[in-house]
Formats: structure tokens, C-alpha cells, sequence
């Protein structure tokens, strides 16, 4: 069992360890004003127990959690999905970030030269001669934007390449749906595009979401895999029901329910929603290339209601439930994974950080002690902060010691000056309550 070192539990800890874990509490204090200060506020109520008990009802209905219970889903779920949590072997390009709709959850503006994207064209179909070339090889190729079919030609020839130079690779397209007609899909089909996966806006209205629901239907005649992908607003779950009632009838493939995140702009827009920012937004606070933002309270609670309700409505498409943690993890693994680590270190296969374990203060030396005995060599002991750092497996040889372990989650770093191991969350444990299967 690992618990986290909030400023309530620090007074608890023995003083360097204390000391130490309070740099990152600060850390946190100062990311919780930084986002104030953006214009949002934090949900005060912890929603953490009944989101806990909604999961659980899931379990035990049959849904299938995945990736370290951060994706569920029920029934099938698009391969694309699946290779998401490692992010190896897929690439995602756009022509451009410009786009005719105006959605005030959009995290495109936190795209890196984003005025710059939105005007000019990127040359697709030539980067992905550069991806061929280079011998990379990819599973899994996407088109996004901005709305990719604002520029039908390009979106096409794209497709068709990458079936020439990928014979193999599952290829998908993100789009509003809009500027769907035969003419495209007929084109699309014959470049062999195998999943399309259209936007459903709740705040559309019916007849915006009639408009969308009749472009889906027509695309179900040429593409294989047709999908919704879509967050879910609070408080919009009777139209997101009515939704999947009406994706089940036109049999598309499935529905990817996308927990709502406020993008750092747009503020007010979230305001007069009544939205706040989730009450400890990140398991681990990071500078994370997913630019969606941070996770708004009460959109999980709202795509798990959906989840069961597919349960219990026997629907027939896939619905699967993608958090923002989620959307993660495939950095962190291509951050640490096959990186030469200390042996202190050890790759978590549950969440991909690279992790160790610390005690501190007068606790230290009885690690040392034990570990000479049992001929452990393996560690480390770091004199400024008064701690011995070795490899979380070795917790087993503490186990009749009555102290306290804090869990260190690391990070791999490409800097201009080289290779750099970040230390960015510290977590407290004890030798009997530490279980490897579990935490790590």
C-alpha cells in the first residue's frame, strides 16, 4: 500500500524524511496557485470514494480495466486504443491545426507554434516517406488536426501512402464529421482507411448532434471501424445516453468516452458551466506532452455512469472510458523503458516510472545493518539528505522493521546537456504494507 505525503500527513513522519518530502508538497502548493491563478478553481470535495465504489460495481458487472485501471471499457475496444498505453509503434500527423469549429474544451492552442500550424501546411504525405525511410517500423498511423478533411486531397493521399509504405499498419482519421460526404468515404475506402472516428459535441443541440449522427450513418456504408470519440460533459449524461442508444442502432464499432479537461484558456467558458478542476488533478505532476490540461470533477463520475449503463442496456458496441491518466502513460514508458539505470532503480510495469526506495534519518542505519547480513551491496546513501536509496525489491528483507519507506518515482530526460534521471514524486510505504505486486 503506498499513501501520499500531503502536507496533513508530513507532522506524522519522522523529520528527514519530513524535510525531504516537503519540497514536493510545496512544489504542489505552488502548481495549485499557478492554476488559480489561470482562472479556474479546484472541486474542494473529494470525489475519490465514490468514483472507487462506481468502479467497483463495474468489476463486478464484467467491465475490463486496463493499463493500470486508467482505460475501461466494455466490449471491444479499437487495437488503436490498446497500443495507446505504450505509445510504440504509432505516429499521428495533420496537415494543419486549423479548424472551422470553435470548442471551448479545444487544447489545440497548446500546441507548440499553434497560430503558425493553423496557417500553413504540413507536408504529410513527405513525412511519412521520412518515417518509411528511416525504417521505423509503425503498427498504428492516424490523421488529426485541426479538421484533417479541410483538406480532403491531402487526407487521401495520405491514407494511400501509408498503405503502399505500411501494408500492414492500422490507419484511423479524427474528424468533426462536417465535410463528410459519398464523394470523400468513396475516396477514403479505396485508400483502405480502417477506422474514422467522429467528434459528438453534447452542447451541439439536437439537430447539430442529428447532423453528426446522419454523417456516422453514411460512413458506416464505407469505412470498417466507425466510432465516436467525445468528452463528457457533467451533467450531460442523459443526452450522452440517448447517444449510445443511437450508435448502437447504427452498429458503428464503438464509442471512446474522454474525460473533460480544461485546457488552461477558455476559463470563463468553464465557469459559467459551474466546471472545476478534479480535486489532485495528476498522479504524478509532470510536464506531460499531452496538452489536453487538467482533469475537470465530475467527468469521470459521469463516463463510468455510462459505462454501466452500456452494461446494463446490453448494448452491443464497444464503450470504453479513457482518463487523462490514461493518455500518459505511453510517455513515461518511452522515457524509461530500456534506459541503463542505477540498480537501485526498478521499472515499474504498472505506471513505467523508474522507481526506489529511500529511508531517512536513524532508520537508515538499521537498513544498512540488515542488508550487510543478508549480503545486500546494492545501494546507495546520500549524506546531504540523511537517507539510503536502493531498489524497491529489497524491501523484503525489512520485513520485521518498524519503519518508514518512501517510494520514489523517476523519470529519463533528454536535455542539451546530456541525459538527465528527475526525481518528481516521493509516496510513504512501510516493509508490511509494501506489496511488490501491487505498487510496483
Amino acid at each position: 500500500m503506498m499513501l501520499k505525503l500531503t502536507h496533513d500527513r508530513l507532522p506524522t513522519v519522522n523529520p528527514a524524511l519530513r524535510a525531504y518530502a516537503a519540497e514536493y508538497a510545496q512544489i504542489y502548493a505552488e502548481f495549485v496557485e499557478l492554476v488559480k491563478g489561470v482562472g479556474l478553481d479546484f472541486d474542494p470535495v473529494d470525489h475519490s470514494a465514490a468514483i472507487a465504489t462506481q468502479r467497483q460495481r463495474l468489476r463486478d458487472k464484467g467491465a475490463l480495466f486496463r493499463n493500470n485501471d486508467h482505460s475501461i471499457h466494455v466490449g471491444r475496444i479499437s487495437p488503436s486504443c490498446v497500443a495507446c498505453r505504450k505509445g510504440t509503434g504509432s505516429a499521428t500527423f495533420y496537415v494543419s491545426l486549423r479548424c472551422h469549429r470553435n470548442c471551448f474544451y479545444c487544447f489545440n492552442p497548446n500546441q507548440e507554434a499553434y497560430d503558425l500550424h493553423r496557417e500553413q501546411r504540413l507536408p504529410v504525405t513527405a513525412q511519412i516517406r521520412e518515417l518509411s525511410a528511416s525504417g521505423l517500423q509503425v503498427e498504428h498511423l492516424a490523421l488529426t488536426g485541426g479538421e484533417p478533411l479541410l483538406y480532403p486531397n491531402e487526407a487521401v493521399e495520405f491514407f494511400r501512402t501509408a498503405r503502399k509504405l505500411f501494408p500492414q499498419v492500422h490507419t484511423r482519421l479524427y474528424t468533426s464529421g462536417d465535410q463528410i460526404d459519398r464523394e470523400i468515404l468513396t475516396a477514403l475506402r479505396e485508400a483502405d482507411l480502417q477506422e474514422i472516428r467522429f467528434s459528438v459535441r453534447a452542447h451541439d443541440g439536437e439537430k447539430g448532434r442529428r447532423y453528426t449522427y446522419d454523417r456516422i450513418a453514411l460512413a458506416r456504408e464505407y469505412i470498417p471501424a466507425v466510432m465516436v470519440e467525445t468528452p463528457v460533459l457533467p451533467g450531460t449524461q442523459d443526452i450522452m445516453r440517448e447517444m449510445l442508444l443511437e450508435m448502437d442502432r447504427l452498429q458503428i464499432f464503438g464509442v471512446n468516452l474522454l474525460e473533460l479537461c480544461f485546457p488552461f484558456h477558455n476559463a470563463e467558458a468553464f465557469r459559467e458551466r459551474g466546471f472545476q478542476v478534479r480535486m489532485n488533478p495528476y498522479e504524478t505532476l509532470y510536464d506531460y506532452w499531452y496538452a489536453g490540461g487538467l482533469p475537470i470533477s465530475r467527468s469521470e463520475p459521469a463516463c463510468l455512469d455510462l459505462l454501466e449503463y452500456a452494461l446494463d442496456a446490453g448494448l452491443t458496441i464497444g464503450v470504453h472510458y479513457c482518463s487523462l491518466e490514461n493518455k500518459h502513460t505511453g510517455q513515461i514508458y518511452q522515457q524509461n523503458w530500456g534506459q541503463a539505470a542505477p540498480e537501485t532503480l526498478h521499472f515499474s510495469e504498472r505506471d513505467f516510472f523508474l522507481k526506489s526506495a529511500k529511508v531517512f534519518g536513524r532508520e537508515a542505519s538499521l537498513v544498512q545493518k540488515r542488508f550487510h547480513r543478508a549480503g545486500v551491496r546494492h545501494y546507495h546513501l546520500n549524506r546531504e539528505h540523511d537517507y539510503i536509496e536502493f531498489s524497491p525489491v529489497l524491501i523484503q528483507h525489512l520485513k520485521d522493521l518498524f519503519i518508514e519507506i518512501g517510494i520514489c518515482s523517476h523519470v529519463v530526460e533528454e536535455r542539451a546537456e546530456g541525459t538527465v534521471l528527475r526525481e518528481v514524486k516521493i509516496e510513504l510505504t512501510t516493509p508490511n504494507s509494501f506489496d511488490p505486486h501491487a505498487d510496483l
